[in-house]
C-alpha cells in the first residue's frame, strides 16, 4: 500500500512548484546553475560583510571557511553526480523567486554573526567545526550512493547511510546550516533553518517515502529505519543488532 504524505506537505511541495518550477516566463537558467551561483556569490558576500563591518576576528574567518567554503564543495559535489531534480530550467521570475522565498535567506545568517561582532569561545568553534565536517561528508557521501547506486541498480536502497535513516542526504545538510546558525547565536538564525527544514526539507521527504513505499521490502525497511535521526545507531540498537548477527553468522560457519 503507497504511504501518502501529509496535506500540508504536499501543499508546501505544490506552492513552491508553482512560483520557482513552474513559474511562467521564457526559460532563463537550469535550476543547477541558479542555486550554484548562490553557492559561488556566498563566500563573496560574506567577504564583502567582513570589510564593510570591519570584522576580521579568528570567528568571523572561520565563518568564512565554514559557510563560504560550504558552497565550493557543493559545486564538486554538482559536478560529480548533479541531482537530477536540478536538472530543470527556471525562468527569470522562477529564479527570482526560489531566491526569494527559500536561499537569499541564508545570507541572512552570516550577517548576523557578522555584523554583531560575535565572539564564539574556542569550544564553540570546536562544536560549529565538527558539526559542519561531519554535515558536509554526510551530505556528500550520502547523495553519491544514491546516484551511483541507482545508475547501476534501480531500486530501494536500504544499506551503507540509509541503512538506519532514509534521509541521510537531507540530515547532513540540516547539521551543517545548524553550525551557521550556533556560530550566529541569534534565534533568527534559527528560525531561518526550521523555516527552511518544515517548507523544503521535511516535505521532500515524505514525498520521497510516498515514492519508496511502492517497492515490496517497504514495510520491512520503514521498520528498521527512522524518518530522519538515525536514533538505533544513537540508542545502541544498531550495534547490538550488529552484534547479534555477527555472532549468528559465526555459529553458521562454525556449524557448516
Amino acid at each position: 500500500m503507497t504511504k501518502m504524505s501529509p496535506t500540508w506537505a504536499n501543499l508546501c511541495i505544490k506552492v513552491q512548484r508553482y512560483f520557482i518550477q513552474d513559474f511562467p516566463g521564457k526559460d532563463f537558467m537550469k535550476f543547477a546553475w541558479a542555486v550554484n551561483l548562490h553557492k559561488i556569490f556566498t563566500l563573496f558576500i560574506i567577504v564583502g560583510m567582513m570589510f564593510h563591518y570591519d570584522n576580521f576576528s579568528t570567528g568571523a574567518w572561520v565563518y568564512l571557511g565554514l559557510h563560504g567554503i560550504y558552497g565550493y564543495c557543493w559545486l564538486i559535489k554538482d559536478l560529480g553526480f548533479r541531482d537530477h531534480r536540478l536538472e530543470e530550467v527556471l525562468s527569470i521570475g522562477g529564479v527570482f523567486n526560489l531566491y526569494a522565498i527559500l536561499i537569499a535567506w541564508y545570507w541572512v545568517i552570516p550577517w548576523l554573526f557578522i555584523s554583531r561582532y560575535v565572539e564564539p569561545s574556542n569550544i564553540d568553534l570546536f562544536i560549529a567545526v565538527a558539526l559542519h565536517t561531519l554535515g558536509v561528508v554526510l551530505m556528500v557521501a550520502a547523495d553519491g550512493q544514491r546516484h551511483f547506486t541507482l545508475k547501476y541498480k534501480k531500486g530501494l536502497i536500504t544499506t551503507g547511510l540509509c541503512k538506519y535513516t532514509r534521509n541521510p542526504n537531507y540530515l547532513g545538510e540540516i547539521m551543517l546550516y545548524a553550525a551557521f546558525a550556533f556560530l550566529a547565536d541569534h534565534w533568527a538564525a534559527w528560525a531561518i533553518l526550521a523555516y527552511a527544514t518544515v517548507t523544503t526539507f521535511i516535505p521532500n521527504m515524505y514525498a520521497k517515502d510516498q515514492s519508496l513505499s511502492r517497492y515490496p521490502q517497504w514495510q520491512e525497511y520503514e521498520e528498521s529505519s527512522s524518518f530522519l535521526i538515525p536514533w538505533a545507531l544513537i540508542n545502541g540498537k544498531a550495534l547490538r543488532r550488529e552484534c547479534a548477527e555477527s555472532k549468528d553468522s559465526e555459529l553458521f560457519e562454525k556449524s557448516s
